[in-house]
């Protein structure tokens, strides 16, 4: 990926052929207080390549179409023209396409299917549809009925929902409109709520809300939005991800090419039962407590879920067997699973494996669009990257090895140039910069290496006095880091680092002896029969793992970049960055 290309992509906005990135706002976060509030001028009009407004409803006595905050969406009685601001950011992005959506969970299916029932009603609902949609500048809609059949809805609905969108497209096509809709992954659901066939015809776009698979509904832990099944999963638990939905929709007679992932950039949440049980399963029969922002029992954003973890005293649990993180804090016993940036990136380049259109973003607005925690918007940029890369995703049983615990912590002071010290468990590793203290962690298959301050193999590295993958450290749940910055500076003791092997040619010159390694634009083409090595990416803060013939994308943390010739990430001095790009750091 040249510096130029990538430019392009946020500057000019994503092209149909890099894939979609459809982004859903919601309109009622301009309401939450302080660094939650989100309004259209937050919106970034580069990021996306369709943003969707969320929502209108429909009237129940007349089955038109109806603005749900009219003070907010429009302009009439000095209201805030929330529809015009959303659709005027086309004028800093020509490319981008501006859809108003129909419905959600909060509006239910019982309106929806009296409407569609009723061929007055259905043109009712869409001649108002068109008119809003016309007279705001909107570029298509985007049909959000939670759930056909479903919700005090009727059997019919399944047949009904066709006929009613392929009137809609009708009248959409009439004016050069987009038609998308946002579908359930559940199995029951889908069986009992749609028609895939009719449905792949008259769309233009199903956007896949991959997402709230699990949550406080139930008593006990489990991921809001697992790619895979748990190997506990059982029963009617067994379709309950993402990898079976997408493969469902698939089978039943949807195009690849029409589907967008939707990931979630929030965590469903839960209080623990007893903190001595906080892993998958764990008994937990409530919600957990409201955030500041979002403030829904049992919900997080990843804005606040992230900001709580910069506090300090939370757990960062990155499961390899699920390809998903959950997080806790024993000290009010809130367990949450959700989604970040690793896991946002693996479940991108899945989408791109499996051929789908692109991803969906629920919502803009719970991202970290204030980049309090990193850069703005890091999860919805990560599904464009990851997306664009297409990265080979790790599929079960890939990654072997029990799930790595990281401790969240503020910073304390520990000033007196940059320094080392031993982590709890053996694969990790603080980091003394400029006074702040950072948690970093070795790549996949190396240790920290106490007495050269590096990531080494197994074979070189003290384990004594550390944790492995899968062990305990009994009693204490939580590893604080030391008090004061280690006594001693870095040793300059030095050992073979790994050896790293790439697939790319190099060149050499005279004098002074260097070797230079073109950067792979996309994933490398790894040797099977070589185990594991490491292969540099296109951007200074990433890199490729070549495992048994798979790529496998890592991200530098902590401000760190990769140091390809040591195998590790390391200080942006230490690194060479002339073949890879700087550009989103």
């Amino acid at each position: 990926m040249k510096l130029a290309s990538v430019l392009m992509v946020f500057l000019a906005g994503l092209s149909l052929s890099e894939g979609i990135m459809m982004c859903y706002f919601g309109s009622w976060a301009v309401w939450r207080p302080g660094n939650g509030r989100f309004d259209v001028d937050d919106i970034d009009p580069h990021l996306c390549s369709h943003l969707v407004f969320g929502f209108a409803g429909i009237d129940p006595t007349t089955s038109q179409i109806k603005v749900l905050d009219e003070y907010n969406e429009l302009c009439e009685n000095w209201g805030r023209c929330a529809y015009n601001r959303f659709t005027g950011l086309k004028e800093h992005n020509p490319s981008l396409k501006t859809l108003l959506a129909v419905g959600g969970w909060t509006e239910g299916s019982e309106n929806y299917s009296i409407m569609s029932a009723d061929p007055a009603r259905r043109k009712a609902f869409i001649d108002s549809s068109i008119a809003m949609i016309l007279s705001h500048d909107f570029d298509g809609f985007d049909m959000d009925w939670e759930y056909p059949a479903n919700r005090g809805g009727a059997p019919q609905d399944k047949e009904n929902f066709i006929t009613l969108m392929q009137e809609m497209k009708v009248a959409l096509d009439a004016h050069g409109l987009i038609l998308t809709c946002a579908v359930s992954m559940g199995k029951g659901t889908i069986d009992t709520a749609y028609d895939i066939p009719a449905m792949n015809q008259v769309f233009d776009y199903i956007n896949l809300m991959a997402y709230d698979f699990h949550g406080a509904w139930e008593t006990f832990t489990h991921h809001n939005a697992p790619l895979y099944a748990h190997p506990s999963d059982e029963g009617d638990a067994v379709p309950f991800n993402v990898d079976y939905g997408v493969n469902y929709w698939i089978e039943n007679g949807a195009s690849p090419e029409k589907l967008t992932l939707g990931i979630g950039t929030y965590g469903r949440c839960y209080t623990l039962d007893n903190v001595s049980l906080k892993g998958w399963y764990a008994p937990a029969g409530n919600p957990g407590h409201q955030g500041p922002f979002t403030r829904t029992p049992g919900v997080l954003g990843y804005n606040e879920i992230c900001s709580f973890q910069l506090e300090g005293g939370w757990v960062i649990v990155d499961d390899p067997i699920m390809n998903e993180p959950y997080t806790y804090m024993l000290g009010n016993k809130i367990w949450c699973g959700y989604d970040h940036a690793g896991s946002v990136a693996t479940k991108a380049a899945y989408a791109k494996n499996k051929g789908l259109a692109g991803t969906m973003v629920w919502s803009l607005e719970t991202d970290d669009f204030k980049g309090l925690c990193g850069r703005p918007f890091d999860l919805v940029k990560t599904m464009v990257e990851n997306f664009e890369d297409g990265a080979v995703f790790t599929t079960p049983g890939a990654v072997t090895g029990g799930a790595t615990e990281a401790t969240t912590t503020p910073a304390v002071n520990c000033a007196g140039g940059n320094k080392y010290s031993a982590h709890e468990y053996c694969e990790s590793y603080w980091i003394c910069n400029n006074g702040e203290l950072i948690l970093s962690h070795c790549p996949n298959g190396l240790l920290w290496n106490t007495d050269v301050n590096a990531c080494d193999w197994p074979t070189n590295t003290d384990t004594s006095n550390c944790l492995m993958d899968g062990e305990t450290a009994g009693p204490v749940e939580t590893t604080q880091p030391p008090t004061q910055p280690p006594t001693t500076t870095p040793t300059t003791t030095t050992t073979t680092a790994p050896t790293t092997t790439t697939t790319t040619p190099t060149t050499t010159t005279a004098t002074p002896t260097t070797t230079t390694t073109k950067t792979p634009i996309g994933p490398p083409t790894c040797d099977p029969d070589v185990a594991s090595y490491y292969v540099p990416h296109s951007d200074c803060d990433k890199y490729w793992r070549c495992v048994s013939g798979n790529a496998i994308l890592g991200f530098c943390q902590g401000g760190l970049l990769w140091n390809q010739s040591a195998g590790v990430c390391d200080w942006p001095a230490n690194c060479d960055t002339s073949n890879c790009n700087m550009q989103a750091l």
